[in-house]
């Protein structure tokens, strides 16, 4: 039997999402068109945000998905808005999907209308706030009922927080519970209840018991209840402890100051202190940055007051106490309120409060804002993006460059070894010219003839260093480790003509024994920088130095001169192809030695720089950069 899954999912009646990775709907079913009234063309593609708060809330369905992603799933309730602007209470539910290999593929997310659950929650909730405010939020009271023979069979906070009992310890125990041996020897207890229902009240005030076997000091008020029909249903007994001793006070004081020195001027956080209800009982200087509120404004305020009306509504305050009280902690990222209205993304943490007796004492709260760091974390996401879309352009950009690129160098590699061909026959037939022709009879035509052979030895210079620079665009580099000394060696030698004819003082400075490159090219960088200190000199005593220093991670070489030197002007077109500073007459070359130095260099990783001014000699430096 083959299932048709999709042929399921259409006939579920809630609305049914499936997402992709990034939180984006990739499917919807039947019951998701009707609930929201968007059509499937609509919502294909669109983030969960287009059904909250306008569409824009895009950190809130990121940190959904991130805490399904961490627990195995998430749920939430919030207003859910149509696209005609109707809106609806929905209870949502994301849950990850993964692949054979566990990566997250993407979401399944269950969106039911809960608008009439909520509006039963609203009206239950109202009579249990009015029960609360009555009874509940009067810490300083012990308040509870009696059935009419006497036993416990409600107990509120401050039943609680004055006897030590806690609910399920003290529910249906006979009050007397809580009286001395004596007062139970004499059978107060029963007369007090005797008085109540026979006077409608009982109030005094005396030695009550705790939990622990401690006595206090009470102020005890009891009442007989009675129904419309004047049928006697109880007792309501509310008691108050008066035995808050100056001692106590003091300690509370200084406890107080403590807690202040510590927090109340800590700015990058809201730090403050809630009873055991939520009610705010101290406030500090990052609250007061954060919230917006002064501690004149705020303090008795219930905590709510920084939640959004759909948290209030979802119960998500008295849910994240009732879970600080559970475990310890709790903690969440999550929209809060200020002053003003404005939202804010916050960091939340609420831990339980116990004294060294283990007794609840309320709550703190460290709030952080984070609306910043996440604005920037979703600027980055979108710059990424886009540099994705970019780099994707860029490479296939690049590719077709590289393959124009190397069919330019292969048409150079080509014309610059075909052009040394007829140069040679040029340059042959004009030696051969030269040779049979008298020297007395021509000696303009010898002139001119040896002129050409020179333009001839010029023009295959310049053919043979175009096709040594397009050489070295192409292949890998053939790193090899050198004695330093051989290096320099070999350039001078391959110069010794040149320094014969010029006869210059050579200084060899040398710091490092070995370096790592390409022999060759590294030959080549040194010949022609010594070739240029040879060439460009007018100095009677021509002086040229070669240093070589190791420093962090590099290896550095010098070679200077004092030559005619280099205005600082014309730094930046030394390194130009067939870019010259002077006349072919006065200092003869191609325009390309120093070009070459700096392909050679790029290919090391390195860098090469020169220092000099006109007339002062010039000294070019290169690095060599260890792997």
């Amino acid at each position: 039997m083959v299932v048709n899954y999709r042929q399921i999912l259409e006939h579920i009646s809630d609305a049914l999402f499936l997402l992709d990775a990034d939180g984006y709907i990739q499917y919807c079913n039947p019951g998701a068109t009707t609930l929201t009234g968007y059509s499937i063309n609509d919502l294909n593609h669109q983030s969960m945000a287009l059904l909250r708060s306008g569409g824009n809330d895009l950190i809130h369905a990121e940190y959904e998905r991130t805490v399904a992603l961490r627990q195995g799933v998430t749920h939430s309730k919030s207003w859910i808005f149509r696209k005609d602007g109707s809106h609806f209470w929905g209870e949502m539910t994301v849950t990850p999907v993964f692949d054979e290999e566990q990566i997250c593929t993407g979401y399944t997310c269950l969106l039911r209308d809960n608008t009439t659950v909520l509006e039963e929650t609203i009206r239950l909730r109202d009579n249990e706030e009015r029960y609360r405010l009555m009874v509940e939020g009067v810490k300083e009271y012990a308040i509870f009922l009696l059935d009419i023979g006497g036993h416990i069979v409600t107990w509120n906070e401050g039943a609680q927080r004055t006897k030590g009992y806690s609910p399920d310890e003290i529910i249906g125990k006979h009050f007397s519970t809580f009286y001395t041996a004596e007062d139970l020897k004499d059978g107060k207890p029963a007369r007090e209840l005797k008085i109540a229902v026979a006077t409608g009240k009982y109030e005094e005030q005396g030695w009550r018991v705790k939990k622990d076997g401690s006595v206090f000091w009470a102020n005890v008020v009891i009442t007989a209840l009675f129904n419309e029909r004047n049928e006697h249903i109880g007792f309501s007994k509310v008691t108050r402890d008066l035995t808050e001793t100056k001692y106590q006070q003091e300690a509370l004081r200084e406890s107080e100051e403590r807690y202040r020195s510590l927090v109340e001027q800590v700015g990058d956080y809201g730090i403050f202190m809630m009873d055991e209800k939520g009610r705010i009982v101290s406030w500090n200087t990052g609250a007061q940055r954060i919230n917006g509120y002064t501690t004149e404004e705020i303090l008795g305020k219930y905590f709510s007051i920084f939640y959004t009306e759909e948290d209030i509504l979802s119960g998500k305050p008295d849910f994240e106490l009732r879970t600080a009280l559970a475990v310890g902690k709790y903690e969440e990222e999550g929209w809060r309120l200020r002053k003003d209205g404005s939202r804010f993304w916050a960091n939340v943490v609420i831990t339980a409060l116990y004294s060294s007796e283990k007794v609840f004492m309320g709550f703190s709260k460290v709030t952080r804002d984070l609306t910043e760091r996440k604005q920037a974390e979703l600027a980055l996401r979108e710059s990424y993006e886009r540099f994705r879309s970019l780099a994707h352009t860029l490479k296939k950009t690049n590719t077709e460059l590289a393959y124009a690129n190397q069919e330019l160098e292969q048409f150079t590699s080509i014309v610059s070894h075909d052009l040394q061909e007829p140069i040679r026959t040029i340059k042959s037939y004009l030696q051969l010219l030269d040779l049979k022709l008298d020297a007395e009879q021509y000696t303009d035509l010898k002139a001119y003839i040896s002129r050409t052979i020179h333009a001839a030895n010029r023009m295959r210079e310049l053919i043979q260093n175009l096709l040594h620079y397009s050489q070295l665009s192409r292949g890998e580099i053939l790193e090899v480790t050198m004695p330093t000394s051989e290096l320099i060696e070999q350039a001078l030698q391959n110069l010794k003509s040149s320094i014969e004819r010029t006869q210059p003082e050579i200084r060899i400075e040398c710091e490092v024994d070995v370096v790592k490159g390409d022999r060759v090219q590294l030959v080549q960088l040194l010949q022609n920088l010594l070739s240029n200190a040879l060439k460009f000199t007018d100095a009677e005593k021509p002086l040229i130095t070669i240093r070589c220093t190791e420093g962090e991670g590099h290896v550095k070489f010098s070679v200077s001169d004092n030559g005619i030197g280099i205005a600082p002007g014309d730094y930046a077109k030394v390194f130009d192809m067939f870019r010259r500073l002077h006349t072919q007459k006065e200092y003869p070359g191609t325009g390309i030695g120093l070009t070459i130095c700096k392909k050679i260099v790029d290919r090391h990783r390195g860098t090469i720089w020169l220092e000099s001014e006109a007339g002062q000699g010039t000294t070019f430096h290169f690095t060599l950069y260890e792997n």
